[in-house]
């Protein structure tokens, strides 16, 4: 009997330590995520003095209205959904990897407007990285400061000793400017804004990976940006911009500076005197004219892609979030051509040319891309106008050249008969479409700036309205 006693002692010791040990990792994980968000809002949104401690304590309390302003703030400023409450979605913008400089313009490094008073800058490089030769460092720096001189009248001039308008350094930790860098990822780089003294000097956090590609941190893409701060430019709330305070990888092959940064860096400098190419659109979600590329569901959240962005939009929000495609997943292309969700696998598949990906979550799958024709679409079609899963069938539709064709999922094999024409099948949806997706018996078609819901049930178009409703304009 005193055996049985203490094993039921030790069972009910072991159940009540085994059940408070997730309670524990919790606690400790809702701790590390608050300190995290102090970190974040002092260095770029100036929380410092005015608040408690982000503790299980105070927070037992509620988090202050102070706090939760400065929230808002960060979350407005990125276009996320405005809660005040320290969210999944808003911590995933804390985490990544950014500029130093706050965003904020009143906490900002820029107390007010500046600007050089001269158009012809020097600049010099104290020292190199480890990471990427010499040689390509200079020629990374050339490059990332020829962005600026394009689309004004700015000359740049390298010189080797004495002080140069912009002192150019890699450093770690605290490195003599009293803003300490803070290791590997998170705060990549800073610079300060025209004046004397440090004014225009650009310092990089040499505990990166500094690279010319797509793996790492690209220097040409952050120096460009830190140098634009150089010149005067605060951040940018356009997502597009070059001047977004965090860091995206974007092709380099045509690089262009987005409308946003050009407008800001013309208004100090003025006009370049040479043609250039126009700048790079941000799409409007209330663009009368607005079209989509693809559409797609995503566990619970809507897709809508275009160009190099996307929009994320959960059912239960009003408004959607504008980001790159490259954010999300860095080594997708920058512009989409159809897309769609199958949920029993739990895969979205992405479409460019004859291209496709499959997709779980944020992770893209091993051994993609992967030609569309393996699905038994004809060699002589290059381009997937849309792509629908229609889930009570398991039959995937593919649509190109007013034509569709029908892959069956279970069997992987395409239907006989195919193709069909859209006309005959899908009575008033127009031969050319930009997009499709279906939900619950419907076919959302997207055309132009009009969606059109067709139900399957019926054959019949059920409803057509303007895109943008989609977007709450």
């Amino acid at each position: 009997m005193k055996f049985f006693w203490s094993l039921v002692l030790f069972v009910l010791v072991y159940v009540k330590f085994s059940s408070a040990v997730p309670q524990l990792f919790e606690i400790e994980e809702n701790d590390k995520n608050w300190q995290l968000a102090e970190t974040y809002l002092n260095q770029f949104y100036k929380l410092e003095n005015h608040a408690r401690k982000f503790t299980a304590k105070s927070r037992n309390h509620g988090v202050t209205d102070f706090l939760s302003e400065k929230i808002r703030k960060m979350q407005e400023y990125f276009g996320l959904t405005v809660t005040g409450s320290l969210n999944s979605e808003t911590l995933a913008v804390m985490e990544k990897p950014r500029c130093g400089v706050p965003d904020i313009a009143e906490y900002n490094f820029f107390p007010r407007k500046m600007k050089w008073k001269k158009n012809n800058l020097t600049y010099r490089i104290l020292n190199y990285t480890l990471d990427i030769s010499s040689a390509n460092v200079d020629m990374v720096i050339e490059k990332a400061l020829k962005v600026w001189s394009d689309v004004t009248p700015l000359k740049f001039r390298k010189i080797n000793e004495g002080e140069a308008d912009i002192m150019i350094s890699f450093g770690t930790r605290e490195h003599g400017d009293n803003y300490p860098f803070d290791g590997p990822h998170n705060v990549l780089a800073h610079a300060f804004p025209p004046n004397e003294g440090m004014g225009g000097d650009t310092h990089f956090d040499e505990d990166e990976k500094w690279t010319m590609k797509s793996n790492g941190y690209n220097l040409f893409l952050v120096a460009a940006h830190e140098f634009g701060h150089a010149l005067g430019l605060a951040h940018s709330q356009d997502p597009g911009a070059l001047m977004h305070p965090v860091y995206t990888y974007s092709n380099m092959k045509g690089f262009r500076l987005a409308r946003d940064d050009v407008n800001g860096i013309q208004a100090l400098y003025g006009p370049s005197n040479e043609v250039m190419p126009p700048p790079a659109e941000t799409p409007d979600a209330c663009d009368p004219h607005l079209s989509f590329d693809a559409v797609a569901s995503l566990r619970g959240e809507m897709l809508y892609f275009k160009n190099r962005f996307l929009w994320r939009k959960h059912t239960r929000q009003p408004t959607a979030e504008l980001i790159l495609i490259k954010s999300f997943w860095p080594k997708l292309p920058g512009s989409i051509h159809a897309a769609f969700e199958n949920k029993k696998n739990d895969l979205l598949i992405v479409i460019k040319g004859t291209k496709y990906w499959a997709i779980n979550g944020y992770d893209i799958m091993s051994g993609y891309p992967k030609s569309i024709h393996t699905f038994g679409i004809p060699k002589h079609i290059k381009k997937i106008d849309a792509a629908v899963h229609i889930e009570e069938t398991s039959k995937t539709l593919f649509f190109a050249r007013g034509q569709y064709w029908s892959y069956d999922e279970v069997k992987q094999t395409m239907d006989e008969g195919y193709p069909h024409r859209i006309v005959d099948d899908w009575p008033g949806v127009p031969r050319w479409i930009n997009a499709a997706m279906e939900f619950k018996g419907y076919v959302y078609f997207f055309s132009r700036s009009f969606q059109i819901i067709f139900s399957m049930s019926e054959q019949r178009i059920f409803e057509i309205q303007r895109i943008n409703s989609l977007m709450g304009c």
